[in-house]
This record gives structure tokens, sequence and C-alpha cells, in this order.
């Protein structure tokens, strides 16, 4: 199995460093690069095409939120990790519509950390557990009035699946709970992100907690 190849991009070179070495002592992981600030980031993105990349949010010229949506748009295939010490509500969400996988603080452990690369090189959701739990209650205080009426273009199935990721349920889960075939809820999902518009499932997951679906705790 190929390493997982990793740019690293923040403004602090002590910082790269120590991430470098956390990253450095896995044969699971490659790392691709670096970058000190966003035009770097996205001309070494667009030249390395690496598997993931970690990006801070605060950088010289154009931060990270910009970079990862210019680097998205041009090659949606990469994973965007954001790694940073803003955890304000606006932080997350703009970084999550441009399309960012994951959210994580930087004072993240190296057990942590090596397993949010892995899950962002796989196309999963992933955040750190206070970014998650602002998440919730953030959803939570929204209280939308019509979430039962929310994305009528989805059929009930497409909903109910839906409703699954909303809960951070992976395809597999959702095959077992429903009694589908992986490949069934594969084009389920991919019917959802064509429909909600959507470039992966931290997009879905916006989507429908905004529309106040998955906010309760599943049991």
């Amino acid at each position: 199995m190929d390493p997982i190849r990793v740019l690293i991009a923040d403004d602090h070179p002590f910082y790269r460093e120590g991430v470098r070495t956390m990253l450095s002592v896995t044969p699971d992981v490659e790392i691709a690069g670096e970058a000190a600030n966003g035009d770097e980031v996205i001309a070494q993105a667009a030249r390395l095409q690496p598997d993931v990349i970690l990006m801070d949010l605060k950088m010289p010229g154009v931060n990270g939120v910009e970079a990862t949506r210019r680097i998205l748009h041009a090659s949606p295939h990469i994973g965007v990790l954001v790694l940073t010490m803003f955890e304000a509500d606006e932080s997350v969400f703009a970084a999550m519509r441009a399309g960012a996988r994951g959210y994580l603080l930087k004072d993240t452990d190296q057990e942590e950390l090596l397993r949010a690369v892995k899950a962002v090189s796989q196309g999963e959701a992933i955040f750190s557990p206070a970014i998650a739990e602002r998440l919730i209650h953030y959803f939570a205080a929204l209280r939308p009035a019509a979430a039962d009426l929310a994305f009528p273009e989805l059929t009930e199935r497409e909903r109910e699946i839906l409703l699954l990721i909303a809960q951070g349920h992976s395809n597999a889960v959702i095959a077992e709970r429903l009694l589908l075939s992986i490949k069934t809820v594969q084009n389920h999902v991919s019917n959802i992100f064509s429909k909600l518009q959507v470039a992966d499932r931290a997009q879905a997951i916006v989507r429908a907690r905004e529309a106040g679906l998955g906010l309760e705790r599943d049991s």
C-alpha cells in the first residue's frame, strides 16, 4: 500500500518541523512538501498533488480558507485537514464550506493527528472532540422550524441515509442498519451529494445539520 502523501502548510517553521517529526515516525505517511503561506500551498498542491494537506487558516497572503477553496476547485480529490489555533464557529464553518474534510486544533496529539490524516485520505470527515461538541451545540441552537420539510428533492430513502450521515455513520454502518449492500448505499450517497450540490461528506453534514437533521444523539 502506498504511503499517504502529506503537504504541510503553516507560516511558523517550528510548528511545521514539529508536525513533520510527528508524522515521519510512521511508514504509512510521506511528507510531500511544505508551504509557508497561502500562495505557496496553492502552487505546491497543483505541482505535488498530495493526498492530504494540513492547512493553517491564518497565513500571509491568501488565507487558509481561500487557499482551500482554490485548491479543491482545481483538485477536488485532495483532502484538506485544517490545523489551527482558531476554534470560533465562523472559522469552522468557513473552512467546511470551502471543502475541508476535517478541523483539528494545533494542540492535537500525535495519535489523533495520524488518525485524522488517515481518515481524511479515505474521504471521511473528522473533527477533534472539542470541535465536534461545538458543532452539535451550534446546530442545536439553530432549532429550524421546518426540519421535517428539509430537502424535498430527496427520496425518503435518501433522506434516511442523509440523517445517518449527519449523525456521523460510515457507509458500512448505514448499510448494516438499513439492510442494504455497500454498493447501494454508495449509489444513494452519490445521488444525495449531487442533489444537494455538495462535494463530500463534510459539506453534506453541514447542509443536513443546518436543516436540523442529525442533531439528536444516536443511541
